[in-house]
Protein backbone atom coordinates (compact mmCIF):
# COMPACT_ATOMS: atom_id res chain seq x y z
CA UNK A 1 0.00 0.00 0.00
CA UNK A 2 2.87 2.21 0.63
CA UNK A 3 4.31 1.89 -2.79
CA UNK A 4 1.15 2.46 -4.02
CA UNK A 5 1.30 5.84 -2.44
CA UNK A 6 3.96 6.50 -4.44
CA UNK A 7 2.95 5.18 -7.97
CA UNK A 8 -0.65 5.26 -8.03
CA UNK A 9 -1.04 3.80 -11.02
CA UNK A 10 -0.53 0.68 -8.91
CA UNK A 11 -3.85 0.36 -7.78
CA UNK A 12 -5.49 0.43 -11.01
CA UNK A 13 -3.21 -1.38 -13.57
CA UNK A 14 -4.00 -4.49 -11.91
CA UNK A 15 -7.83 -3.99 -13.46
CA UNK A 16 -6.58 -3.68 -17.32
CA UNK A 17 -7.22 -6.72 -19.14
CA UNK A 18 -7.08 -7.37 -22.90
CA UNK A 19 -10.80 -5.91 -23.25
CA UNK A 20 -10.11 -2.72 -21.23
CA UNK A 21 -6.89 -2.27 -23.41
CA UNK A 22 -8.99 -2.69 -26.59
CA UNK A 23 -11.52 0.39 -25.76
CA UNK A 24 -8.45 2.46 -24.31
CA UNK A 25 -7.27 2.31 -27.30
CA UNK A 26 -10.12 3.26 -29.41
CA UNK A 27 -11.13 5.72 -26.85
CA UNK A 28 -7.11 7.05 -26.97
CA UNK A 29 -7.77 7.01 -30.61
CA UNK A 30 -10.52 9.10 -30.96
CA UNK A 31 -8.85 11.46 -28.14
CA UNK A 32 -5.71 11.86 -30.28
CA UNK A 33 -8.02 13.31 -33.33
CA UNK A 34 -9.73 15.92 -31.42
CA UNK A 35 -6.51 17.30 -29.39
CA UNK A 36 -5.13 17.60 -33.18
CA UNK A 37 -6.80 21.12 -34.17
CA UNK A 38 -7.45 22.39 -30.02
CA UNK A 39 -3.63 21.73 -29.00
CA UNK A 40 -2.73 24.02 -32.52
CA UNK A 41 -5.72 26.80 -30.99
CA UNK A 42 -4.74 26.68 -27.43
CA UNK A 43 -1.10 27.46 -28.58
CA UNK A 44 -2.42 30.27 -30.70
CA UNK A 45 -4.13 31.24 -27.74
CA UNK A 46 -1.28 30.92 -25.07
CA UNK A 47 0.93 33.33 -27.67
CA UNK A 48 3.12 30.13 -28.38
CA UNK A 49 4.16 28.46 -31.57
CA UNK A 50 1.21 26.18 -32.62
CA UNK A 51 3.37 23.07 -32.00
CA UNK A 52 3.87 23.85 -28.41
CA UNK A 53 0.26 22.99 -27.81
CA UNK A 54 0.85 19.57 -29.66
CA UNK A 55 3.64 18.77 -27.16
CA UNK A 56 1.47 19.43 -24.50
CA UNK A 57 -1.13 16.98 -25.87
CA UNK A 58 1.55 14.19 -26.46
CA UNK A 59 3.41 14.98 -22.60
CA UNK A 60 1.45 16.35 -20.07
CA UNK A 61 -1.78 13.32 -20.02
CA UNK A 62 0.86 10.53 -19.68
CA UNK A 63 2.32 11.84 -16.25
CA UNK A 64 -1.25 12.99 -15.26
CA UNK A 65 -2.67 9.69 -15.98
CA UNK A 66 0.36 7.87 -14.09
CA UNK A 67 -0.17 10.19 -10.74
CA UNK A 68 -3.40 11.35 -10.73
CA UNK A 69 -6.46 9.11 -9.44
CA UNK A 70 -9.20 9.70 -11.74
CA UNK A 71 -9.77 6.89 -14.48
CA UNK A 72 -11.11 9.41 -17.25
CA UNK A 73 -9.77 12.29 -16.32
CA UNK A 74 -7.41 13.55 -19.71
CA UNK A 75 -4.96 16.32 -19.48
CA UNK A 76 -3.32 18.39 -22.10
CA UNK A 77 -3.74 22.05 -22.96
CA UNK A 78 -6.47 23.63 -22.56
CA UNK A 79 -8.55 27.41 -22.98
CA UNK A 80 -8.67 29.28 -19.64
CA UNK A 81 -4.77 28.14 -18.81
CA UNK A 82 -3.75 29.59 -22.24
CA UNK A 83 -5.09 32.34 -21.98
CA UNK A 84 -3.86 32.68 -18.65
CA UNK A 85 -0.97 31.85 -19.75
CA UNK A 86 -0.74 34.73 -22.14
CA UNK A 87 -1.96 37.25 -19.86
CA UNK A 88 0.94 36.27 -17.36
CA UNK A 89 3.80 36.19 -19.64
CA UNK A 90 3.02 38.72 -22.35
CA UNK A 91 3.40 41.71 -19.45
CA UNK A 92 7.50 40.17 -19.16
CA UNK A 93 8.05 39.05 -23.17
CA UNK A 94 6.69 39.94 -26.59
CA UNK A 95 4.72 37.29 -28.46
CA UNK A 96 6.73 35.03 -30.13
CA UNK A 97 10.30 35.72 -29.09
CA UNK A 98 12.24 33.12 -27.42
CA UNK A 99 12.68 34.70 -24.06
CA UNK A 100 8.12 34.27 -24.23
CA UNK A 101 8.62 30.47 -25.01
CA UNK A 102 11.44 30.51 -21.57
CA UNK A 103 9.06 32.41 -19.58
CA UNK A 104 5.78 30.13 -20.57
CA UNK A 105 8.41 27.05 -19.76
CA UNK A 106 9.50 28.43 -16.21
CA UNK A 107 5.93 29.76 -15.60
CA UNK A 108 4.52 26.02 -16.32
CA UNK A 109 6.98 24.55 -13.41
CA UNK A 110 6.49 27.10 -10.93
CA UNK A 111 2.83 26.36 -11.48
CA UNK A 112 3.55 22.62 -11.45
CA UNK A 113 5.70 23.18 -7.77
CA UNK A 114 2.69 24.61 -6.17
CA UNK A 115 0.46 22.34 -7.30
CA UNK A 116 3.10 18.95 -6.24
CA UNK A 117 2.91 21.43 -3.05
CA UNK A 118 -0.32 21.35 -2.45
CA UNK A 119 -0.73 17.52 -2.88
CA UNK A 120 1.44 16.88 -0.70
CA UNK A 121 0.21 18.98 1.97
CA UNK A 122 -3.07 17.55 1.55
CA UNK A 123 -4.99 20.30 0.75
CA UNK A 124 -6.46 18.80 -1.74
CA UNK A 125 -10.06 19.88 0.39
CA UNK A 126 -9.68 23.65 -0.60
CA UNK A 127 -11.24 23.16 -3.84
CA UNK A 128 -14.48 22.46 -2.12
CA UNK A 129 -14.23 26.06 -0.49
CA UNK A 130 -13.93 27.83 -4.60
CA UNK A 131 -17.34 27.99 -5.67
CA UNK A 132 -17.76 26.83 -9.14
CA UNK A 133 -19.29 29.76 -10.07
CA UNK A 134 -16.12 31.40 -9.68
CA UNK A 135 -14.87 29.02 -12.94
CA UNK A 136 -18.06 29.79 -14.73
CA UNK A 137 -17.40 33.44 -14.48
CA UNK A 138 -13.98 33.47 -15.54
CA UNK A 139 -14.11 31.26 -18.40
CA UNK A 140 -16.80 33.18 -19.44
CA UNK A 141 -15.04 36.49 -19.42
CA UNK A 142 -11.80 34.27 -20.68
CA UNK A 143 -14.14 33.28 -23.85
CA UNK A 144 -14.78 36.76 -24.74
CA UNK A 145 -10.89 38.05 -24.23
CA UNK A 146 -10.34 34.71 -26.78
CA UNK A 147 -12.92 36.10 -28.90
CA UNK A 148 -11.73 39.39 -29.20
CA UNK A 149 -7.97 38.69 -29.28
CA UNK A 150 -9.17 36.86 -32.75
CA UNK A 151 -11.20 39.75 -34.12
CA UNK A 152 -7.69 41.10 -35.99
CA UNK A 153 -7.06 37.48 -37.77
CA UNK A 154 -10.36 37.43 -39.02
CA UNK A 155 -10.68 40.66 -40.45
CA UNK A 156 -7.52 41.74 -41.33
CA UNK A 157 -7.74 44.95 -39.67
CA UNK A 158 -3.65 46.66 -38.16
CA UNK A 159 -5.08 46.34 -34.55
CA UNK A 160 -1.49 47.01 -32.62
CA UNK A 161 -0.52 44.52 -30.14
CA UNK A 162 -1.14 44.37 -26.10
CA UNK A 163 -4.59 46.59 -26.44
CA UNK A 164 -7.05 46.19 -24.09
CA UNK A 165 -10.52 44.56 -24.52
CA UNK A 166 -12.19 48.37 -24.76
CA UNK A 167 -9.94 49.63 -27.60
CA UNK A 168 -9.76 46.19 -29.19
CA UNK A 169 -13.19 46.45 -29.87
CA UNK A 170 -12.78 50.63 -30.89
CA UNK A 171 -10.11 49.37 -32.84
CA UNK A 172 -12.79 47.13 -35.06
CA UNK A 173 -15.86 49.44 -35.08
CA UNK A 174 -13.38 52.32 -36.24
CA UNK A 175 -12.12 49.98 -39.03
CA UNK A 176 -15.25 48.54 -40.52
CA UNK A 177 -14.87 49.66 -43.80
CA UNK A 178 -11.77 47.97 -44.14
CA UNK A 179 -12.25 44.50 -43.25
CA UNK A 180 -10.83 42.21 -45.98
CA UNK A 181 -13.85 40.24 -46.85
CA UNK A 182 -11.56 37.13 -47.84
CA UNK A 183 -9.73 36.67 -45.04
CA UNK A 184 -13.38 37.18 -43.59
CA UNK A 185 -14.83 34.63 -45.62
CA UNK A 186 -12.41 31.91 -44.49
CA UNK A 187 -13.13 32.34 -41.07
CA UNK A 188 -16.67 32.41 -41.43
CA UNK A 189 -16.75 29.11 -43.63
CA UNK A 190 -14.46 27.37 -41.28
CA UNK A 191 -16.65 28.44 -38.37
CA UNK A 192 -19.96 27.30 -40.12
CA UNK A 193 -18.59 24.06 -41.13
CA UNK A 194 -17.39 23.14 -37.82
CA UNK A 195 -21.10 23.97 -36.19
CA UNK A 196 -22.63 22.55 -38.52
CA UNK A 197 -20.43 19.32 -38.72
CA UNK A 198 -21.11 18.79 -34.99
CA UNK A 199 -24.80 19.22 -35.49
CA UNK A 200 -24.68 16.45 -38.02
CA UNK A 201 -21.98 14.23 -36.84
CA UNK A 202 -21.57 14.60 -33.68
CA UNK A 203 -19.03 11.97 -33.43
CA UNK A 204 -16.82 12.93 -36.44
CA UNK A 205 -13.82 15.35 -35.90
CA UNK A 206 -15.38 18.38 -36.70
CA UNK A 207 -12.40 20.89 -35.91
CA UNK A 208 -10.45 18.72 -38.54
CA UNK A 209 -13.16 18.72 -41.08
CA UNK A 210 -13.40 23.12 -40.73
CA UNK A 211 -9.73 23.43 -40.81
CA UNK A 212 -9.55 20.78 -44.21
CA UNK A 213 -12.12 23.34 -45.70
CA UNK A 214 -10.87 26.78 -44.66
CA UNK A 215 -7.02 25.65 -46.41
CA UNK A 216 -8.88 24.63 -49.23
CA UNK A 217 -11.15 27.81 -49.55
CA UNK A 218 -7.70 29.53 -48.90
CA UNK A 219 -5.94 28.18 -51.91
CA UNK A 220 -8.56 29.15 -53.85
CA UNK A 221 -9.14 33.13 -52.85
CA UNK A 222 -5.26 33.52 -52.69
CA UNK A 223 -5.11 34.77 -56.17
CA UNK A 224 -7.45 37.69 -54.84
CA UNK A 225 -5.73 38.70 -51.62
CA UNK A 226 -2.18 38.93 -50.45
CA UNK A 227 -3.95 39.41 -46.96
CA UNK A 228 -3.85 35.29 -46.38
CA UNK A 229 -1.07 34.44 -43.75
CA UNK A 230 -0.43 30.88 -43.12
CA UNK A 231 0.23 29.10 -39.76
CA UNK A 232 3.31 27.71 -41.27
CA UNK A 233 4.59 24.23 -41.04
CA UNK A 234 4.76 22.70 -38.00
CA UNK A 235 8.16 20.59 -36.89
CA UNK A 236 7.45 16.77 -37.25
CA UNK A 237 9.15 15.74 -34.13
CA UNK A 238 8.53 14.60 -30.66
CA UNK A 239 9.04 16.98 -28.24
CA UNK A 240 12.22 18.63 -27.48
CA UNK A 241 13.92 18.74 -24.04
CA UNK A 242 13.83 22.12 -22.86
CA UNK A 243 14.55 24.10 -19.66
CA UNK A 244 12.89 26.60 -17.84
CA UNK A 245 15.07 29.41 -16.28
CA UNK A 246 15.81 29.20 -12.81
CA UNK A 247 16.87 32.94 -12.04
CA UNK A 248 15.84 33.89 -8.61
CA UNK A 249 14.91 37.62 -10.30
CA UNK A 250 12.96 35.57 -12.87
CA UNK A 251 11.59 33.19 -10.31
CA UNK A 252 10.24 35.82 -7.94
CA UNK A 253 9.17 37.77 -10.99
CA UNK A 254 6.65 34.72 -12.51
CA UNK A 255 5.81 33.59 -9.27
CA UNK A 256 2.65 35.32 -8.42
CA UNK A 257 1.27 34.22 -11.82
CA UNK A 258 2.06 31.01 -11.19
CA UNK A 259 -0.06 30.46 -7.87
CA UNK A 260 -3.03 31.94 -10.19
CA UNK A 261 -2.07 29.20 -12.94
CA UNK A 262 -1.76 26.30 -10.73
CA UNK A 263 -5.05 27.55 -8.65
CA UNK A 264 -6.90 27.36 -11.83
CA UNK A 265 -5.62 24.24 -13.22
CA UNK A 266 -6.24 22.58 -9.85
CA UNK A 267 -10.24 24.07 -9.71
CA UNK A 268 -10.52 22.79 -13.46
CA UNK A 269 -8.55 19.38 -12.62
CA UNK A 270 -10.53 18.20 -9.03
CA UNK A 271 -14.11 19.56 -10.69
CA UNK A 272 -13.86 17.99 -14.21
CA UNK A 273 -12.58 14.57 -12.64
CA UNK A 274 -15.13 14.55 -10.20
CA UNK A 275 -18.30 15.61 -12.71
CA UNK A 276 -17.22 12.66 -14.59
CA UNK A 277 -16.97 10.19 -11.71
CA UNK A 278 -20.25 10.70 -11.06
CA UNK A 279 -21.30 9.21 -13.81
CA UNK A 280 -18.58 6.25 -14.22
CA UNK A 281 -19.61 5.82 -9.93
CA UNK A 282 -15.76 6.53 -9.07
CA UNK A 283 -14.27 8.23 -6.04
CA UNK A 284 -11.55 10.83 -6.73
CA UNK A 285 -8.76 11.72 -4.52
CA UNK A 286 -8.05 15.45 -4.49
CA UNK A 287 -5.34 15.64 -3.02
CA UNK A 288 -3.37 12.47 -5.63
CA UNK A 289 -5.22 14.86 -8.19
CA UNK A 290 -3.32 17.68 -7.61
CA UNK A 291 0.35 15.52 -7.55
CA UNK A 292 -0.59 14.27 -10.90
CA UNK A 293 -1.33 17.42 -11.98
CA UNK A 294 1.60 19.02 -10.36
CA UNK A 295 4.34 16.81 -11.94
CA UNK A 296 2.23 16.61 -15.69
CA UNK A 297 3.32 20.06 -15.34
CA UNK A 298 6.96 19.91 -13.57
CA UNK A 299 8.05 17.18 -16.29
CA UNK A 300 6.09 19.33 -18.97
CA UNK A 301 8.13 21.61 -18.49
CA UNK A 302 11.43 20.01 -19.34
CA UNK A 303 9.95 19.09 -22.72
CA UNK A 304 8.61 21.78 -24.13
CA UNK A 305 5.36 21.53 -22.83
CA UNK A 306 3.35 24.56 -21.40
CA UNK A 307 0.89 24.75 -18.18
CA UNK A 308 -2.40 22.04 -19.21
CA UNK A 309 -4.94 21.12 -16.64
CA UNK A 310 -7.80 18.67 -17.12
CA UNK A 311 -10.32 19.15 -20.33
CA UNK A 312 -13.47 18.92 -20.07
CA UNK A 313 -14.43 18.18 -24.00
CA UNK A 314 -11.43 15.60 -23.72
CA UNK A 315 -12.60 13.61 -20.56
CA UNK A 316 -16.19 13.64 -21.60
CA UNK A 317 -15.57 12.19 -24.85
CA UNK A 318 -13.11 9.96 -23.51
CA UNK A 319 -15.71 8.80 -21.02
CA UNK A 320 -18.31 8.19 -24.04
CA UNK A 321 -16.09 6.75 -26.02
CA UNK A 322 -15.64 3.40 -23.94
CA UNK A 323 -12.47 4.17 -21.77
CA UNK A 324 -12.14 1.41 -19.23
CA UNK A 325 -8.20 2.86 -17.37
CA UNK A 326 -5.72 6.40 -17.31
CA UNK A 327 -4.29 4.26 -20.78
CA UNK A 328 -6.51 5.32 -22.94
CA UNK A 329 -5.56 9.06 -21.97
CA UNK A 330 -1.92 7.89 -22.61
CA UNK A 331 -2.64 6.03 -26.01
CA UNK A 332 -4.28 9.11 -26.90
CA UNK A 333 -0.69 10.73 -26.69
CA UNK A 334 0.94 8.13 -28.27
CA UNK A 335 -1.31 7.63 -31.15
CA UNK A 336 -0.72 12.09 -31.35
CA UNK A 337 3.14 12.23 -31.70
CA UNK A 338 2.34 9.19 -34.51
CA UNK A 339 -0.39 11.59 -36.43
CA UNK A 340 1.80 14.40 -35.58
CA UNK A 341 4.86 12.48 -37.38
CA UNK A 342 3.08 12.15 -40.29
CA UNK A 343 0.43 14.99 -40.88
CA UNK A 344 2.86 17.99 -39.23
CA UNK A 345 4.08 19.25 -42.90
CA UNK A 346 0.46 19.84 -43.86
CA UNK A 347 0.09 22.93 -41.54
CA UNK A 348 1.88 24.95 -43.49
CA UNK A 349 -1.52 25.50 -45.58
CA UNK A 350 -3.34 25.97 -42.66
CA UNK A 351 -4.70 29.98 -42.37
CA UNK A 352 -4.05 32.33 -39.53
CA UNK A 353 -7.79 33.26 -40.17
CA UNK A 354 -9.16 29.74 -40.30
CA UNK A 355 -7.89 29.01 -37.37
CA UNK A 356 -9.50 32.27 -35.52
CA UNK A 357 -12.75 30.79 -37.54
CA UNK A 358 -12.12 27.42 -34.85
CA UNK A 359 -10.96 29.24 -31.67
CA UNK A 360 -14.17 31.70 -32.29
CA UNK A 361 -16.40 28.27 -31.70
CA UNK A 362 -13.70 27.22 -29.06
CA UNK A 363 -14.84 30.42 -26.93
CA UNK A 364 -18.13 30.13 -27.42
CA UNK A 365 -18.10 26.43 -26.08
CA UNK A 366 -16.53 27.67 -22.61
CA UNK A 367 -19.31 29.45 -22.05
CA UNK A 368 -21.99 27.90 -19.81
CA UNK A 369 -25.66 29.36 -20.35
CA UNK A 370 -27.57 26.89 -18.65
CA UNK A 371 -25.50 27.23 -14.67
CA UNK A 372 -25.42 31.24 -15.96
CA UNK A 373 -29.24 31.21 -16.45
CA UNK A 374 -29.59 29.33 -13.11
CA UNK A 375 -27.14 31.16 -10.73
CA UNK A 376 -28.63 34.81 -12.14
CA UNK A 377 -32.10 33.45 -11.41
CA UNK A 378 -31.99 31.60 -8.12
CA UNK A 379 -29.25 32.77 -6.51
CA UNK A 380 -28.32 36.63 -5.38
CA UNK A 381 -24.81 35.76 -3.18
CA UNK A 382 -23.59 33.25 -6.70
CA UNK A 383 -24.72 36.12 -9.14
CA UNK A 384 -22.54 38.47 -7.15
CA UNK A 385 -19.71 36.02 -7.99
CA UNK A 386 -20.58 35.92 -11.37
CA UNK A 387 -20.72 39.16 -12.90
CA UNK A 388 -17.50 39.59 -10.35
CA UNK A 389 -14.99 37.61 -11.67
CA UNK A 390 -16.67 38.08 -15.26
CA UNK A 391 -16.35 41.81 -15.39
CA UNK A 392 -12.73 41.46 -13.30
CA UNK A 393 -11.84 38.81 -16.02
CA UNK A 394 -12.80 41.54 -19.16
CA UNK A 395 -10.64 44.98 -17.34
CA UNK A 396 -8.41 43.64 -14.98
CA UNK A 397 -5.76 41.55 -14.47
CA UNK A 398 -6.34 37.60 -15.47
CA UNK A 399 -4.76 36.63 -12.11
CA UNK A 400 -6.35 38.97 -9.88
CA UNK A 401 -9.32 38.57 -11.33
CA UNK A 402 -8.77 34.47 -10.76
CA UNK A 403 -7.87 35.57 -7.02
CA UNK A 404 -10.51 38.46 -6.52
CA UNK A 405 -13.41 35.44 -7.70
CA UNK A 406 -11.53 32.84 -5.27
CA UNK A 407 -11.41 35.83 -2.20
CA UNK A 408 -15.40 36.55 -3.01
CA UNK A 409 -16.61 32.96 -2.75
CA UNK A 410 -14.49 32.49 0.52
CA UNK A 411 -15.93 35.81 2.00
CA UNK A 412 -19.81 34.61 1.37
CA UNK A 413 -18.92 30.93 1.99
CA UNK A 414 -17.98 31.97 5.69
CA UNK A 415 -20.82 35.06 5.81
CA UNK A 416 -23.42 32.15 5.60
CA UNK A 417 -21.52 29.88 8.15
CA UNK A 418 -21.36 32.86 10.56
CA UNK A 419 -25.15 32.83 10.72
CA UNK A 420 -26.29 29.76 12.09
CA UNK A 421 -29.78 28.88 12.44
CA UNK A 422 -30.28 28.84 16.36
CA UNK A 423 -34.51 27.78 16.78
CA UNK A 424 -35.97 27.87 19.95
CA UNK A 425 -37.16 24.39 21.02
CA UNK A 426 -39.90 23.55 23.18
CA UNK A 427 -41.70 19.91 24.72
CA UNK A 428 -44.68 18.56 22.48
CA UNK A 429 -46.23 15.53 24.48
CA UNK A 430 -48.33 13.47 22.10
CA UNK A 431 -51.80 12.77 22.84
CA UNK A 432 -51.62 9.56 25.07
CA UNK A 433 -49.26 11.51 27.00
CA UNK A 434 -46.50 8.77 26.57
CA UNK A 435 -43.77 10.30 23.73
CA UNK A 436 -42.37 13.61 24.65
CA UNK A 437 -39.83 15.26 22.11
CA UNK A 438 -38.22 18.23 21.58
CA UNK A 439 -39.85 20.89 18.71
CA UNK A 440 -38.90 23.49 17.00
CA UNK A 441 -41.49 26.11 17.67
CA UNK A 442 -41.24 27.97 14.62
CA UNK A 443 -43.18 24.42 13.16
CA UNK A 444 -45.26 23.86 15.87
CA UNK A 445 -46.84 26.33 18.63
CA UNK A 446 -46.17 25.38 21.89
CA UNK A 447 -46.08 26.54 25.65
CA UNK A 448 -42.43 27.62 26.66
CA UNK A 449 -40.90 27.59 30.45
CA UNK A 450 -40.37 31.38 31.66
CA UNK A 451 -37.16 30.07 32.91
CA UNK A 452 -35.55 27.68 30.59
CA UNK A 453 -34.73 28.80 27.31
CA UNK A 454 -34.23 25.01 25.13
CA UNK A 455 -32.15 26.34 22.09
CA UNK A 456 -30.28 24.56 18.98
CA UNK A 457 -27.03 25.92 17.54
CA UNK A 458 -27.45 23.99 14.01
CA UNK A 459 -23.84 24.82 12.75
CA UNK A 460 -20.22 25.23 14.28
CA UNK A 461 -19.00 27.76 16.86
CA UNK A 462 -16.15 29.59 15.84
CA UNK A 463 -14.52 32.74 15.36
CA UNK A 464 -16.94 33.94 12.89
CA UNK A 465 -19.75 32.80 14.11
CA UNK A 466 -19.37 33.28 17.91
CA UNK A 467 -20.74 37.43 17.30
CA UNK A 468 -24.15 35.91 15.94
CA UNK A 469 -24.62 33.33 19.16
CA UNK A 470 -23.92 35.64 21.94
CA UNK A 471 -26.28 38.20 20.26
CA UNK A 472 -29.15 35.81 20.46
CA UNK A 473 -28.20 34.72 23.87
CA UNK A 474 -28.54 38.68 24.29
CA UNK A 475 -31.62 38.39 23.30
CA UNK A 476 -33.04 35.65 25.33
CA UNK A 477 -31.16 37.74 28.81
CA UNK A 478 -32.38 40.83 28.19
CA UNK A 479 -35.86 40.75 26.35
CA UNK A 480 -36.96 37.81 27.66
CA UNK A 481 -35.50 37.88 31.23
CA UNK A 482 -34.24 33.84 30.87
CA UNK A 483 -31.02 33.15 32.51
CA UNK A 484 -30.77 29.33 32.27
CA UNK A 485 -30.29 28.17 28.33
CA UNK A 486 -29.72 25.06 27.24
CA UNK A 487 -28.23 24.59 24.19
CA UNK A 488 -28.73 21.60 22.28
CA UNK A 489 -25.62 20.58 20.10
CA UNK A 490 -26.16 17.67 18.36
CA UNK A 491 -25.33 20.09 15.30
CA UNK A 492 -22.12 21.51 16.17
CA UNK A 493 -19.30 19.63 14.55
CA UNK A 494 -16.60 21.80 16.25
CA UNK A 495 -15.82 24.58 18.72
CA UNK A 496 -12.78 26.94 18.62
CA UNK A 497 -11.06 28.55 20.98
CA UNK A 498 -12.12 32.04 20.42
CA UNK A 499 -15.87 30.44 20.42
CA UNK A 500 -14.89 28.64 23.83
CA UNK A 501 -13.90 31.87 25.42
CA UNK A 502 -17.12 33.59 23.99
CA UNK A 503 -18.96 30.64 25.62
CA UNK A 504 -17.22 30.76 28.76
CA UNK A 505 -17.83 34.91 29.32
CA UNK A 506 -21.74 34.09 28.63
CA UNK A 507 -21.64 31.01 31.42
CA UNK A 508 -20.06 33.79 33.28
CA UNK A 509 -21.92 36.56 32.76
CA UNK A 510 -25.67 33.92 33.22
CA UNK A 511 -23.73 33.04 36.90
CA UNK A 512 -24.05 36.49 37.94
CA UNK A 513 -27.78 36.56 37.46
CA UNK A 514 -27.96 32.80 39.11
CA UNK A 515 -28.26 31.04 35.88
CA UNK A 516 -25.61 29.60 33.32
CA UNK A 517 -25.40 27.97 30.24
CA UNK A 518 -25.62 24.07 29.79
CA UNK A 519 -24.77 21.92 26.93
CA UNK A 520 -26.77 18.44 26.21
CA UNK A 521 -25.70 15.76 22.72
CA UNK A 522 -22.13 17.05 22.50
CA UNK A 523 -20.37 14.87 19.33
CA UNK A 524 -17.34 12.83 20.94
CA UNK A 525 -14.97 14.86 18.85
CA UNK A 526 -16.17 18.19 20.28
CA UNK A 527 -16.62 16.92 23.75
CA UNK A 528 -12.89 16.08 23.40
CA UNK A 529 -11.54 19.47 22.20
CA UNK A 530 -13.74 20.97 24.93
CA UNK A 531 -12.01 18.88 27.83
CA UNK A 532 -8.51 19.33 26.63
CA UNK A 533 -8.86 23.06 25.93
CA UNK A 534 -10.01 23.50 29.46
CA UNK A 535 -13.74 25.00 28.28
CA UNK A 536 -15.65 21.83 30.55
CA UNK A 537 -13.70 22.84 33.33
CA UNK A 538 -14.20 26.86 32.90
CA UNK A 539 -17.89 26.16 32.42
CA UNK A 540 -18.63 23.28 34.81
CA UNK A 541 -18.81 19.91 34.68
CA UNK A 542 -22.42 19.75 35.58
CA UNK A 543 -23.26 21.77 32.81
CA UNK A 544 -22.62 18.87 30.54
CA UNK A 545 -25.12 16.11 29.79
CA UNK A 546 -25.49 12.86 27.71
CA UNK A 547 -29.53 13.31 27.29
CA UNK A 548 -32.29 15.58 27.07
CA UNK A 549 -34.48 14.41 29.98
CA UNK A 550 -31.45 14.34 32.33
CA UNK A 551 -30.36 17.76 31.42
CA UNK A 552 -33.76 19.08 32.16
CA UNK A 553 -34.13 17.03 35.52
CA UNK A 554 -30.98 18.69 36.55
CA UNK A 555 -31.81 22.10 35.43
CA UNK A 556 -34.82 22.36 36.84
CA UNK A 557 -33.26 21.77 40.38
CA UNK A 558 -31.87 25.03 39.92
CA UNK A 559 -35.34 26.83 38.93
CA UNK A 560 -36.54 29.95 40.75
CA UNK A 561 -39.72 27.80 43.13
CA UNK A 562 -41.71 30.70 43.70
CA UNK A 563 -41.72 31.30 39.77
CA UNK A 564 -42.65 27.61 39.34
CA UNK A 565 -45.85 27.77 41.87
CA UNK A 566 -47.63 30.38 39.46
CA UNK A 567 -46.44 28.51 36.34
CA UNK A 568 -48.91 27.61 34.38
CA UNK A 569 -46.83 26.18 31.60
CA UNK A 570 -45.84 22.73 33.28
CA UNK A 571 -44.01 21.58 30.04
CA UNK A 572 -41.78 18.85 32.07
CA UNK A 573 -42.44 15.73 34.38
CA UNK A 574 -40.55 17.60 36.79
CA UNK A 575 -43.36 20.01 36.98
CA UNK A 576 -46.23 17.65 37.19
Amino acid sequence: MKLAAIFPFLLWFKFVTKDSIKSDFFAGLTGAVIVLPQGIAFATIAGLPPEYGLYTAMVTPIIAALFGSSRHLVSGPTTAISIVVFSAVSHHASVGTPEFVSLALTLTFLAGIYQLAFGIARLGALVNFVSHTVVIGFTAGAAILIATSQMKHITALAIPKGESFMHIWVDVFQGVGNINLYVLAIALVTLGVAITSRKLMPKSPYLLIAMIVGSVLAIFLKNYTDSIQLVGEIPAHLPPLSAPEFSLETIKMLAPEAFAVALLGLIEAVSISRAVATKSNQRIDANQEFIGQGLSNIVGSFFSSYAGSGSFTRSGINYEAGAKTPISAIFAAILLMIIVLLVAPLTAYLPIAAMGGIILLVAYNLIDFHHIRQTLTFSKSETSILLTTFFATLFLELEFAIYLGVILSLVLFLAKTSTPQIPTLSIDVSADGLERKLVNIQNKPLKQCPQLKIIRIDMSIYFGSINHIQKRITQIVDNERIYHILIVATGINFIDLAGAEALVSENNRLKELNGGLYFVGLKSSVYEFAAKSCFIKKIGNDRFFDNKAQAIRRIYARLDREICKTCQSLLFKECQ
